[in-house]
């Protein structure tokens, strides 16, 4: 089962949340806070799942169908993407997306969780944990770099959105370009065909991203032209880093992030891009599930 709660983000921007629990593990008649144990005193351990950049809270589905089992698992929409507002007049920064975050966690009764964040998700995880160590217990940083990827990174971006066929005509051919045609794909990946299908929505003329590219780049460039590294140091909470074996953080960097970390754990999930926990969803729990354990145990 998923339902939907709606909270008020930094300004007032209206976000959709997204809880997988089976039955439900809150009651929406107490402000959303965890649900009393046997004794009524044990609340059930809060998880936030943040996704990247054009990614949505159902690209969390899988992980958070088993973390529901013994957690109370909730996906965040992030400003710009999902079903959460997409404001052209708002802002897109970095500070933005944190206080988002924060919100949600305090709205919805969960801290202090653990954070799960892919890519620029898992940005704005650690970025929160280091601003507010009180809301924060655990944190799992999936197949992001810490250093600065500079203006030729964004460059790329822009001519990247600008190369889409868009409208598509069908969702097949959705799959086929960004599993096959697309030049950024070194070899054909079903599973990177299928999370852009997930961003997509039908239109009169055919098949378009949910969100804004524009939106997109005014994200990203809020994090590309600086390194993260301080931000990193201030974690206090013990923190996994995980990566891809053919992802975009490489091993080299991913252990001096961990190194970097007061309290940082490796892991690596090997036949996995930069999608690490779409790619690998099996391989992806056998990696995370033991932190989450000790963390919240």
């Amino acid at each position: 089962m998923v339902r939907r709660i709606d909270v008020s983000g930094a300004s007032g921007i209206r976000l959709a949340a997204w809880e997988f629990a089976d039955p439900p593990k809150t009651d929406p008649g107490r402000g959303g806070a965890g649900a009393a144990g046997a004794g009524g005193s044990e609340r059930t351990p809060g998880v936030l799942l943040l996704h990247g950049l054009m990614g949505r809270a159902s690209h969390w589905a899988s992980t958070a169908r088993w973390l529901a089992e013994r957690h109370r698992a909730v996906a965040l929409d992030q400003r710009g993407h999902g079903q959460s507002a997409k404001p052209p007049e708002t802002e897109y920064t970095r500070g933005a997306y944190v206080e988002d975050a924060e919100a949600a966690l305090e709205e919805l009764g969960l801290a202090p969780a653990v954070l799960i964040g892919h890519a620029m998700g898992a940005l704005t995880a650690w970025q929160l944990a280091a601003r507010r160590p009180d809301l924060v217990r655990g944190l799992v940083i999936c197949d992001m770099r810490a250093s600065a990827l500079g203006a030729a990174s964004q460059r790329e971006w822009e001519e990247w959105f600008k190369s889409w066929p868009v409208p598509f005509a069908t969702l097949a051919d959705v799959r086929k370009w960004f599993g096959e045609d697309d030049p950024w794909v070194e070899r054909p990946n079903t599973s990177r065909g299928e999370f852009y299908a997930e961003v997509m929505a039908e239109y009169e003329d055919g098949w378009r991203p949910v969100f804004e590219p524009e939106q997109m780049l005014k994200s990203r460039e809020a994090w590309v032209y600086d390194a993260h590294w301080e931000e990193l140091a201030q974690v206090r909470c013990p923190t996994l880093v995980v990566r891809g074996l053919d992802g975009e953080l490489g091993r080299a960097e991913s252990q001096e992030m961990v190194r970097v970390l007061p309290d940082g754990r490796y892991a690596e999930v090997v036949d996995a891009g930069h999608l690490v926990h779409y790619d690998q969803p099996g391989a992806w729990r056998a990696a995370v599930e033991p932190f989450l354990d000790e963390v919240l145990r």
